[in-house]
């Protein structure tokens, strides 16, 4: 790798800056930009561990002082700033102090047999994001976002994915219609249909590879796409609840298939 070009940057005007507090504060800049901002160690970690190649590295003053030599020549163009230019484009309330400009990688064509996790207006980015490191974990490699999904490379998706992105294939902006490319079942789920989710375990009933269909967190899967479901199952909660958050059912069902896939 060539030395790494350095540059302190002291004005909050400069035009780098302003590009990249647009990639902070506006969760769907990375889609104008075709840039994507990822913040603190372990997510840089992860990138670069992934093979992912940083198109600028940024850092605080305070950081640059003490950085080992990795995380000196980790990109090409390595911007310092200071510690309060560095808050000011941080997306976290504890600026983390480092951070690495990413290109937006190119729309992926979904794969017609690939495990995968359908989200249907899941809008809270927490959740999406905790979705896609359960996705990573249990081998549902391509994740289908349907319009109305909260932006899969938002700052808070990251950061609640902690790495699981690169992992994984992401599709934005699906339609039903293309859910129609798929061939291996839907599973949708319900707190009120079909069959009880350990006992579709239990009689080797769950499919595999299939696509789990997750919905909005206040109405659930749509009626369109429940209609295309080969299978409906919910989670038994004999504790009473009403529902569970749609990032714990997702964890509770992806674990599912991935231990019905080595029954």
């Amino acid at each position: 790798m060539n030395e790494p070009h350095i540059e302190h940057i002291t004005s909050r005007d400069n035009p780098l800056l302003k590009a990249l507090r647009r990639l902070t504060q506006d969760s769907s800049a990375y889609r104008k930009l075709g840039q994507v901002w990822v913040e603190g160690d372990h997510l840089c970690r992860a990138a670069l561990e992934r093979g992912v190649q940083p198109q600028t590295a940024v850092f605080s003053e305070s950081f640059w002082s003490q950085a080992n030599a990795k995380w000196a020549s980790a990109a090409l163009r390595t911007l310092v700033i200071p510690d309060a230019l560095f808050a000011s484009i941080s997306a976290l309330e504890s600026p983390a102090s480092m951070g690495f400009v990413l290109e937006l990688a190119p729309p992926a064509a979904l794969q017609p047999t690939a495990a995968s996790v359908i989200l249907d207006r899941v809008q809270d980015a927490g959740n999406v994001g905790s979705i896609l490191r359960s996705a990573g974990a249990f081998g549902f490699k391509q994740i289908i976002a349907l319009k109305g999904t909260a932006a899969l490379w938002s700052p808070k998706v990251l950061r609640a994915g902690m790495g699981a992105h690169w992992g994984l294939q992401l599709i934005e902006g699906a339609t039903l219609s293309d859910l129609g490319a798929l061939t291996l079942p839907i599973i949708v789920t319900s707190s009120h249909r079909g069959a009880c989710l350990h006992e579709a375990l239990r009689d080797q009933a769950l499919p595999f590879p299939c696509a789990w269909a997750l919905g909005h967190e206040g109405q659930g899967v749509g009626a369109e796409l429940e209609a295309m479901a080969s299978l409906h199952v919910r989670i038994a909660q004999p504790g009473g609840e009403e529902s569970l958050n749609v990032a714990a059912a997702a964890a509770i069902c992806l674990h599912a298939s991935a231990s019905a896939d080595h029954l």
